[in-house]
């Protein structure tokens, strides 16, 4: 059974990306574009455009050809949308790289996306240096003024007066996400995609020009790319950017600058709920807290919603999906639900074993079909077609169902992801670097849940035998070769690892055992 969505359908423009995100530049002219939150630094729409069109001026005179790939590696600050749009106007692509990353994840992802330039900042400009060395990239470029750097500003030219001419279907970002397997893939996402998305998210968002947005969700992830930066300068709001969470400036931004609208991710809203801090400032211009990433319980948006004096809802979607495929439109929150199919989207809810779609309200795999489904893996064509039906169904590995009144319950995950704090955290890549520790003989990763983080990331460790090797010593080393976020959390030694006839880890036999 398909299930179409409920909401009418929104026009989607054939346009390059840049010129519908700054269809309206001109006309808010003075406006607050992008603030840094911090600081008050502002670039108004006029800047924005301008800066825009410089950028790619410089880009396309240094023989930046369309196709060519520039990285950037940097957190949430106004310029990073500068970057972004203006490799998309020169007809380029970004890669966005965490800025979390390790120096060997930087080098991995550069290399793979074939990135020619890289923009970052200056407290990760070493880290930057270190990773490029063996890759393509022939300069990096620093937003500020470094010491011993080429500053940003060196690529700035003569200002386009028009977007470089290329095929809409041609990719325009590529985000790296494990998607249903566990090695890091770049998704190539299209002008078509990334269009279409913010066209049917703000058609079921209700998002206006008067409203001002806080960004703390990094713009390298999907959803604050998207979400939060590229439909929040398509309704004309105010985006106000913070480069790393801390709840009291948080706070204080909502207060300062009138937020309407946060996007966050759980965790943020657990601190929302219960924090005292929270009563300390002012929220009252606040119409809606907007959760996604990962799960969020029906009793936490309600117990939080209460206390804000404002709707908590969720969202659905995945980077393969650009990445809004379900979303609470205004006044149609329901507790524990992700929302309704966004526009323009198909949705089937298919048993994994039988191929065969289930009824309302039974449990299956969703999958979903629309403008907003990626163009496939960069480079990993047996990937694509793992995910990619022939007639456009992305399967999303995640399990769920939809009621009566078209709302999508997502219950479980039929991939072996761990989402902590919203952040992908595959398992095949941290059992591979646990058995590159001389004392262990295997080794297997779950999540675990846990109601700060949503899920930790804990291994299961069979030691080699007469090792002395302790817990704390196997999680340090782990630790100091991946990012924070992929930090083994919990380390059990077992006998043996618990596996199928054909050698697959039995993870939900572990998970099963840890949780009771």
């Amino acid at each position: 059974m398909i299930h179409q969505s409920p909401l009418p359908p929104v026009e989607i423009p054939d346009q390059h990306l840049v010129d519908y995100m700054l269809a309206f530049a001109d006309e808010l002219g003075d406006k607050p574009a992008l603030v840094d939150g911090p600081s008050g630094r502002t670039i108004t729409y006029a800047g924005l455009k301008q800066a825009v069109q410089a950028l790619a001026g410089g880009l396309v005179a240094r023989g930046f050809a369309p196709g060519d790939t520039l990285a950037v590696l940097s957190p949430n600050i106004p310029e990073y949308a500068v970057v972004f749009h203006g490799v998309a106007y020169a007809g380029g692509v970004v890669t966005t790289i965490n800025p979390m990353y390790t120096e060997r994840e930087i080098h991995h992802q550069l290399v793979d996306a074939g990135a020619r330039l890289l923009v970052t900042v200056a407290p990760f400009l070493e880290v930057a240096r270190a990773a490029a060395e063996g890759t393509g990239v022939e300069e990096i470029f620093v937003i500020g003024d470094t010491e011993g750097a080429t500053p940003f500003s060196a690529l700035m030219g003569t200002p386009l007066a028009e977007s470089v001419l290329v095929d809409l279907d041609a990719t325009v970002v590529l985000p790296y996400s494990s998607g249903t397997t566990g090695v890091n893939k770049g998704v190539m996402l299209t002008h078509r995609n990334l269009v279409a998305n913010v066209a049917q998210t703000l058609g079921a968002a209700e998002m206006r020009e008067d409203e001002t947005l806080i960004a703390v969700l990094p713009f390298f992830h999907i959803y604050g790319m998207q979400v939060l930066m590229n439909c929040g300068l398509r309704a004309g709001a105010t985006v106000v950017t913070m480069p790393r969470f801390d709840l009291e400036q948080f706070l204080q931004i909502h207060q300062d600058y009138g937020v309407t609208r946060s996007f966050v991710a759980p965790p943020i809203v657990v601190a929302l709920a219960k924090h005292p801090l929270v009563d300390s400032y002012d929220m009252s211009k606040l119409e809606q807290v907007f959760s996604g990433a990962a799960p969020l319980s029906a009793e936490l948006a309600i117990e939080t919603g209460k206390r804000l004096g404002c709707e908590v809802v969720q969202g659905y979607g995945m980077t393969e999906l650009s990445p809004v495929s379900h979303l609470t439109p205004v006044g149609r929150f329901k507790p524990g639900s992700v929302g309704v199919t966004a526009p323009n989207t198909e949705m089937r809810i298919v048993d994994p074993l039988t191929g065969d779609d289930v009824d309302v309200n039974a449990d299956g795999e969703i999958w979903v079909r629309g403008p907003q489904v990626m163009k496939g893996y960069l480079n990993n064509e047996a990937a694509t077609a793992a995910t990619i039906t022939d007639d456009g169904w992305l399967r999303t590995g995640d399990i769920g169902h939809i009621d009566d009144e078209d709302h999508l319950f997502v219950v479980d995950r039929l991939k072996e992801l761990i989402k902590y704090k919203g952040f992908q955290v595959p398992p095949a890549e941290l059992e591979a670097l646990l058995l590159t520790h001389p004392a262990v003989v295997d080794a297997a990763v779950v999540g675990l849940p846990d109601e700060e983080a949503g899920e930790i990331p804990a291994a299961y460790v069979v030691l080699r035998p007469g090792s002395g090797a302790t817990a704390e010593e196997i999680m340090a080393f782990v630790a100091g070769e991946v990012s924070h976020y992929k930090q083994i959390r919990h380390l059990e030694f077992i006998d043996a690892v618990p596996k199928s006839a054909s050698g697959k880890i039995l993870r939900r036999e572990l998970k099963a055992k840890a949780v009771g």
